[in-house]
């Protein structure tokens, strides 16, 4: 059967192209995306260019429309969310929990990828990391399970727990899922920190003790036990560094480009016994965990901005580049 696709070529151009899909084999799952999130880090030239041609679109939820041989845990018609990526839970890197690293999980893929009416779905996502959504829970919602399930594993990666004080440098979409998550977490505290004075505004509607950047080191009050760096840029660490309580953790929450180097205050970092803890995509683990999270009520809605067509889709990456939207959310209506 044919779809229709937006691929993103080197140039950095969007396409909306006719692309004919491949009969489904064993193990496989055809869905029909209902609603898509458009990711921060697609708009990461330096990170997404290098990878394409390809087409974008990784925070998906779907209908199944047909099943391949084998697949018993689905059924026709069952709105899902579907992960990008999937582990094989057989290897010694799965057998100790790191499941991003396995090679299966970096190796597989959607066909054509999530910003296109119809995609396939390989046998090992389809085995693992295919959940259905809930009733009651929408599907623009539920598009919020995959960045979510990313903020899940930052904050357990920095070993956050009731009554810490939480720091999140830069409130973009995936900061303020930051502040949702720790809030219902049980922060006693939440400093959002950015240097644009609207998203500091929307944060302290959330609740947040806004600040602004430039100011934030001056603040005696500002020391947190977990401080996230959501630009991938040397200020953002540096900042994080000046923030972090002794025995605290600074998360990389985003990556930088190869070429980036940071001089660390080795003397200062380890009297202080600072944790610096890179955090990277998310597993079938906390994409379980986030959705359940999402069914409880996290009000992720609320970061919704803007809500598109599928034909519409670069518009919404056009307004993440000027940071004129917070959350994109765009609709399928193929049937």
């Amino acid at each position: 059967m044919q779809t229709r696709a937006w691929r993103l070529t080197p140039d950095g151009e969007y396409h909306w192209e006719t692309l004919e899909l491949p009969p489904l084999g064993a193990g496989e799952a055809l869905i029909r995306l209902r609603a898509c999130g458009l990711c921060t880090g697609e708009v990461m030239d330096w990170y997404t260019l290098r990878k394409a041609p390809l087409v974008l679109g990784h925070e998906l939820v779907g209908e199944v429309v047909a099943l391949g041989d084998g697949v018993s845990h689905l059924q026709v018609g069952d709105r899902v969310v579907v992960h990008h990526h999937a582990p094989c839970l057989e290897c010694d890197l799965c057998r100790r929990g790191a499941f991003i690293h396995c090679p299966t999980w970096r190796k597989t893929k959607l066909n054509p990828g999530g910003l296109s009416e119809y995609f396939i779905v390989p046998p090992e996502i389809v085995r693992v990391d295919v959940l259905r959504v809930p009733d009651g829970v929408s599907d623009e919602r539920a598009a919020f399970t995959e960045p979510l399930a990313c903020v899940v594993r930052s904050l357990r990666r920095a070993g956050f727990k009731r009554g810490d004080a939480l720091a999140i440098i830069g409130m973009g979409v995936m900061g303020m899922l930051h502040l949702l998550l720790g809030q219902a977490w049980g922060a006693r505290q939440i400093f959002a920190i950015d240097k644009l004075t609207h998203r500091l505004a929307f944060a302290e509607s959330l609740g947040a003790t806004p600040l602004l950047a430039d100011e934030a080191p001056r603040d005696a009050h500002a020391q947190a036990e977990v401080v996230i760096v959501g630009p991938g840029n040397e200020s953002a660490l540096e900042l994080a560094l000046k923030l972090a309580a002794p025995d605290g953790a600074v998360v990389l929450f985003t990556p930088a480009p190869p070429d980036t180097r940071f001089p660390l205050h080795w003397h200062d970092l380890y009297f202080r016994e600072t944790r610096l803890i890179p955090s990277y995509s998310a597993s079938h683990i906390e994409m379980r965990q986030a959705l359940m999270q999402i069914a409880a009520g996290l009000p992720v809605e609320k970061l919704i901005t803007h809500r598109l067509p599928l034909e519409r889709a670069p518009e919404g990456y056009a307004l993440l580049r000027k940071a004129d939207a917070l959350k994109v959310i765009v609709m399928n209506a193929t049937e």
